[in-house]
């Protein structure tokens, strides 16, 4: 992919690590964050998760210098963000993509970013360009799509070719074109060797996209990991097994110590025993079957599993009339 970027010989040189250490912040009586420590290192893009309410916001606002922590610290490149001279150089955030006023252009608006910043002036048409709205850069922000407004703050944290990178949900607004657009975009700068922080609740995207996680709820850490453990752990060493013996089937297995739960009229799962193992029994017990499978979780099933107690809302199943029985 052509990013369109050249780089100062000062950048990579940069320490794009972003540290949490020890994060507290209440809002009068409501602890947003609790004691939250975690690290994004350069090179991986660390997605960022958690339910509604699980202080996420809050953790980038406290980063970026626009909170301040009650305890604890946040740093970017060893440095707290409100030293940093400069800060577009060191570190790139899209949290609101309507930040920018209607009135001005796309390009207008990027160049009031790179002169107060110091920054040359053709960055703001090589990042135009990067994000596609080149042809578009002299028409103003307040016609423009929520897409085309969140590549336009994309191309914000892009102006001072930073090592760090922080989004807040970027791919609300885009569409299928755009999501894949973003999601190539932050597989390149961790592969340049940036730190990509990036929040979203579509745990699809980031298991395509993201190496690590860290996991939150309640403003507490719930996990620090890399996708590849996470999944695995929340798969379990599950097998299916469809079968049209299922009784047969189910009787063999547990008699030899496997959890075995039905999920349709001819398949079941089975916990405790290794594939080969499942095999091997319903072979001997002559049980015929047309399907064995190594259980592998979605994302999003170890992600639902990990927050179930941390949601500040709990949802229940709706049935039709319900409302109307006492």
């Amino acid at each position: 992919m052509t990013t369109g970027r050249s780089r100062s010989p000062s950048v990579p040189a940069m320490n794009g690590t972003i540290e949490v250490r020890g994060l507290r912040k209440r809002y009068g009586r409501v602890t947003a964050v609790d004691d939250l420590s975690f690290t994004v290192r350069p090179g991986l893009v660390t997605g960022f998760v958690g339910p509604n309410g699980a202080g996420k916001s809050t953790t980038m606002r406290v980063i970026l210098g626009l909170d301040a922590p009650d305890a604890g610290h946040a740093l970017v490149g060893g440095r707290p963000y409100r030293s940093l001279r400069a800060p577009l150089r060191h570190v790139g955030a899209l949290l609101d993509a309507g930040a920018a006023h209607p009135g001005r252009s796309a390009r207008h608006h990027l160049l009031w970013m790179v002169r107060y910043n110091g920054l040359p002036a053709q960055r703001v048409d090589e990042v135009l360009e990067t994000v596609g709205l080149g042809a578009v850069a002299r028409r103003r922000v307040g016609g423009f799509s929520l897409g085309m407004r969140q590549r336009l703050g994309i191309a914000g944290a892009l102006l001072g070719d930073p090592p760090s990178l922080l989004f807040d949900e970027p791919v609300n607004g885009l569409d299928p074109e755009g999501v894949r657009w973003i999601r190539g975009l932050l597989r390149t700068m961790a592969a340049e060797g940036r730190a990509v922080l990036v929040s979203s609740h579509l745990m699809g995207e980031l298991q395509d996209t993201a190496d690590h996680l860290v996991v939150i709820g309640r403003g507490r850490l719930l996990a620090d990991t890399s996708v590849a453990d996470l999944v695995a752990a929340a798969s379990g060493g599950r097998v299916l097994l469809r079968t049209g013996q299922r009784s047969e089937a189910m009787t063999v297995l547990a008699n030899a110590g496997a959890t075995v739960a039905a999920v349709d009229r001819d398949a079941v799962t089975v916990t405790g025993l290794a594939a080969e193992h499942v095999i091997g029994l319903l072979t001997e017990n002559q049980l015929r079957f047309s399907e064995i499978t190594q259980h592998r979780a979605s994302l999003e099933e170890a992600y639902m599993e990990l927050t179930r107690d941390a949601a500040p809302y709990q949802t229940t199943e709706y049935h039709a009339g319900a409302a109307a029985r006492p």
